[in-house]
């Protein structure tokens, strides 16, 4: 767990960076993700940074954010954005430092196998924590489309390819698709030029490249046409068009072309 709340710190610091060096205007620039600009981003970040720090410490108190975010999804997202946009920029980054303290204290309490209630299925403390990284550094991403800027690929990329390969079922599942009884072999290359493998030896079905670009997809933030990945196979192909490391219903991604 110390390892892993570690790398969710630094993928947070490495966003505040990017974040804290723009001018306040640049918080209104739109971002892939339709009707949200950088604000919403980090607005986002911060409504569930702060439920997951409920989530472990207060379970009667996230049971009922769950009651009211199944009566209308809809109207849940639309209050946490419409409480980010009446804040300053200034305002919103310091509330998102306060949420991320919250929840680095309350995941460095846990057990990795401590089960964590979520908004999708609960979750071991160690794969919950591996999702905040996910989640970080996806609307991460989205921030730095909109602003232009270049961020360099580290290895806290493994975590998020192991849940993107994790969730492979997940995606068929909440798509309403039946989940192939086969594994699709993964073979990544690490920014460091290690190479990531999961499932070595099925050879039928295959997903190989940079271990950014299949982060980018599993996290719908690239579209798979719009990257290097090599997609061999009906499964795996299928499984690159539906992707999704994150819980909720369906995303609609990016569409091809959008990055090439």
């Amino acid at each position: 767990m110390i390892d892993i709340v570690t790398d969710l710190q630094a993928e947070q610091q490495a966003l505040d960076t990017v974040i804290g060096a723009i001018d306040p205007s640049a918080w209104r620039l739109p971002t892939p993700a339709p009707a949200w600009d950088v604000g919403d981003q980090i607005g986002h970040l911060t409504f569930f940074d702060e439920r997951a720090a409920m989530a472990i410490r207060d379970e009667e108190a996230f049971s009922a954010e769950l009651d009211r975010a199944s009566a209308d999804m809809g109207a849940y997202m639309a209050s946490h954005l419409a409480t980010a946009r009446s804040s300053s920029p200034r305002e919103q980054l310091n509330q998102w430092r306060s949420a991320r303290v919250q929840v680095l204290k309350a995941l460095a309490s846990l057990e990795p196998s401590t089960r964590v209630p979520w908004y999708g299925p609960g979750m071991s403390a160690r794969s919950f924590a591996t999702a905040r990284i996910m989640e970080t550094w996806a609307h991460g991403q989205d921030i730095i489309d909109a602003i232009g800027v270049h961020r360099t690929p580290t290895n806290r990329l493994r975590h998020i390819a192991f849940l993107g390969v994790r969730t492979m079922a997940w995606s068929f599942t909440i798509n309403g698709i039946d989940v192939p009884d086969q594994p699709v072999h993964v073979d990544l290359s690490g920014p460091d030029g290690d190479r990531w493998v999961w499932n070595e030896g099925c050879e039928e079905n295959n997903v190989r490249g940079t271990a950014e670009d299949f982060c980018l997809v599993t996290t719908q933030r690239r579209h798979v046409s719009d990257t290097d990945l090599v997609v061999e196979g009906t499964i795996a192909d299928r499984w690159m068009n539906i992707a999704q490391a994150f819980a909720g219903p369906p995303g609609a991604g990016r569409v091809s072309g959008q990055f090439r």
